[in-house]
Parts: structure tokens; sequence; C-alpha cells
């Protein structure tokens, strides 16, 4: 019996042995694999400590570390897409107050295009705007510097300023014949999201110029106040996201659960299993089911775009304007340790029905070009003069009564982007009675 149990313990040693024998085997294994890996970066590190180091040493001039390993992240950067960027102490905290709603400068929003930078909207009620900058104007020059060579962050250093001082851009525009140049002077962009007015009574307009931490608190106050003043009987909803450059994801989707009912809003797709994210819709709080109208232009982009998408899919509304910008990627901001942060591109988001937005954009279902400007329209041709073009002639009272409104109608911007989806909510409400009539 001895025998037999000592022959059993043996061999149950003989086991752990083997056990222990082979997990030394596969964990010097995978240490070989993640030592060889470690070791290739750190070579690559190396190199970048030796010339750091050779820079400190030799170079001509003392140099401060810092602003070198800055200048290299800033490198390191550039060889990623536009949207990924380094942002030092003092330019993070302007990007942080920017979506609290303030800052100091031109009230545009930029990126870079095919190397290019280009305008993706310009920003209501800033002196960009008021200026006539338009989206897809390519800034070729800040204050006679070329922006060839500049990065986005370099170039939004140089177009943010304190109030009151002036920079002067160059633009080169479709159907300009030579660039030309606009000189503003930067102010406190104080952005208000939302906006909204009652038109003819009885339809809402809501314009929302950029997704901000309090968008969907002013968003629910413009409904619930067009709602009093109609006493609940909105007959139809204008959505105005025209040279909306997007901001933060949380507030797009909530923008856009108002809407639908149930569903997919958006998803996105990263390389890790946590940016792998899908946003659904709740039927709490969506907004009754009266007829909708988009409006969109090619300064629509990103938040915006996830809005129209979704809103486009799920069949809610019309979209109506121009093809959008294009931008189907999502930034997460990194904070450093120094007070620096790092945006970086980790997912790419689709529409409820797959579609990728990513250079591509959307396209309306009713295209709507904007008025050209006042500089591109065509003079209508000479008739011949009247006694109302003589110089001094009599005018009755009445006349002049009907002369002084015209005036203020003429003043007044066309905008038939909005007056063709004004049409289409008064087109609605015929069919629907026509219908019901019948």
């Amino acid at each position: 019996m001895d025998k037999g149990r000592g022959m059993r313990n043996a061999k149950i040693v003989l086991v752990i042995l083997l056990v222990f024998v082979l997990g030394i085997s596969i964990g010097l294994s995978r240490s070989r694999k993640v030592s060889a890996l470690t070791t290739s970066v750190y070579e690559d590190l190396k190199i970048f400590t030796d010339v750091l180091g050779l820079l400190q040493k030799e170079y001509v001039e003392e140099t401060n570390s810092k602003d070198l390993v800055y200048g290299a992240i800033k490198g390191m950067l550039e060889t990623l897409d536009p949207h990924s960027a380094f942002m030092p102490p003092n330019v993070y905290r302007e990007m942080q107050e920017e979506t609290k709603g303030r800052f100091e400068g031109l009230g545009i929003e930029i990126t870079l295009k095919e190397g290019v930078l280009t305008v993706v909207s310009p920003i209501e009620d800033t002196p960009a705007f008021r200026a006539g900058i338009q989206a897809g104007d390519q800034i070729q020059k800040i204050d006679g510097e070329s922006t060839k060579n500049l990065t986005l962050m370099d170039s939004v250093k140089k177009l943010r300023g304190p109030r009151g001082t002036k920079v002067t851009i160059t633009i080169m525009r479709e159907g300009f014949s030579k660039p030309r140049e606009f000189t503003l002077t930067r102010d406190v962009i104080p952005i208000r999201s939302v906006r909204y007015e009652l038109m003819e009574k009885q339809y809402g307009y809501i314009r929302v110029s950029q997704f901000q931490e309090k968008t969907e608190g002013e968003f629910d106050k413009a409904i619930k106040a067009l709602e009093s003043e109609t006493k609940g009987t909105i007959k139809g909803l204008i959505l105005d996201l025209r040279n909306d450059p997007g901001g933060l994801l949380d507030q797009a989707v909530k923008i856009a659960d108002r809407f639908i009912e149930s569903g997919l809003i958006v998803s996105m797709e990263g390389r890790r299993e946590d940016q792998k994210m899908k946003f659904y819709a709740h039927s709490e709080g969506t907004l009754a089911r009266y007829p909708l109208v988009v409006l969109v232009n090619a300064g629509s982009a990103s938040g915006s775009e996830i809005v129209a998408g979704a809103i486009q899919d799920h069949g809610r509304g019309i979209l109506v304007g121009t093809q959008t910008f294009g931008k189907g990627s999502v930034q997460t901001i990194f904070p450093m340790k120094d007070g620096s942060g790092l945006r970086l591109t980790t997912a790419r988001y689709f529409t409820p029905s797959g579609r990728s937005i990513q250079a591509k954009g959307i396209i309306p279902d009713v295209i709507v070009k904007p008025a050209a400007p006042e500089e591109e329209k065509v003079v209508p041709p000479s008739k011949p003069p009247s006694e109302k073009d003589l110089e001094r002639h009599l005018i009755d009272n009445k006349e002049k009564e009907k002369t002084k409104k015209e005036e203020v109608k003429e003043r007044k911007p066309s905008d038939p982007q909005l007056e063709r989806a004004l049409d289409l909510l008064k087109s609605w409400e015929i069919f629907k009675s026509t219908v019901k009539t019948k």
C-alpha cells in the first residue's frame, strides 16, 4: 500500500514539475515577444533622446527643453489626420472656454482640407460672419504670412487674440478671380447656442449654431416658448443647422433624441473595444411628431451631420440646402499633467443606416443653393428713366409710407433655403387638409 501511495505521490510531483517547466517556457516565450516590442520602441526613443541631447549641447544658442519636446510632439501629430493636435496649456484653456460658450477671436471654425487652411463655417453674429466669410473659403495668408506650412493649432493661435486687435486674412473663394484681403477686428465671441422665433404665427424656427454644454437646456426652453406662443399648436418646425461646425457629441445625440422615438442615432467604431459605441433614442422627452424640415449646408459638420443623418435615415424630416462638410470622425481630449492637452481622433461615426459621412457629407433631400453675395449678383439691364427716377420729384404721403415699408423689406437679406423650408411646411399643411377633405 505504501508502495502504491509513493508511486502516486511521485506522479503528482512529476505533473507539478511539468506544469512548472511548461509555465516557465510559455512565460519566457511571451516575455521575449514583449521584450522585442519594448526594445524596438526604446531604440526609437533613444534616437529622440540622442537628438535632444545634441541639440542642448551643440546647438549655436541655448535651447529650452520643454519647447523642444512640445515641438517634437506637434511634429509627431502632424503625421496623423488634421483633427489630431497637441494643445499647449494656453491653447487647451481656450478650447475649454470655447465649449462653455465664450472666447476672443474672429468667430470661425477652421480645418486643414487637402493641406489648405479652410473655413468650415463662420459663427453667427461674429466679426467673421459680419465680414462675409463663408464656409469653404481658403485662408491663404494671415497678416501677410502664408498658411501653407502652419499647423492647425498655429493658425488658431494667429487668428485668436485680445478684443479690439485687428488681423488681416487673405481669402480665395470659388468665383474670385484673385485672392481678397479681409481686415477683421477681434471681439469677444459669446456663442448663444440656440436661437428661435415664430414664423407666420404658427411655424417654429430653431437655429443651433454649435453644440455646447448648455445646448440641450436652451433647446428645450426654445421649444417650450414656441409651444406657449402657439398655445401648443405648432404646425411645423424648421431646425437650422447651417454653419454649425459641431461640438460636444453628447449634446448632438440629445438633440437628435428629441425627434426620434426609438432606434439607433449614431454608432462609433474605433480600434479598441471601448471605442465601439452605439447611441440609441429614448421615447421619454420625444417631441410631438409635427412636420420637420432641417436646413444644412457646406458649413454643417460633425455633430450637426450626426443630427441630420439620424433624422434623414429615420425618415423623421426633410433635409433642405446643400451637401454638408463631411467630418465623420470623433476626437477625444486627453488632459496632460502639465496643463496641456491632446486632441486625438479615436473613432469614426456612422449614421443609423451604416453610412460613413467622412469626406462624403450628407446630401439633402431637396437641394437649394444659397443666395449669391451682393458682389456676385448679376446687375439687371438698365431701363428707360421714369418720373420717379428724377431728382426732387413729388411724392404724396401714401407713396412715402409705401416706400418706407419697401425699404425695410428690401434690407432683409434673401434666404432662399429658409423660404423653401417654410414653403414645404405650408405645402404639407395644405396637402394634409386636402386629403382630409377628399
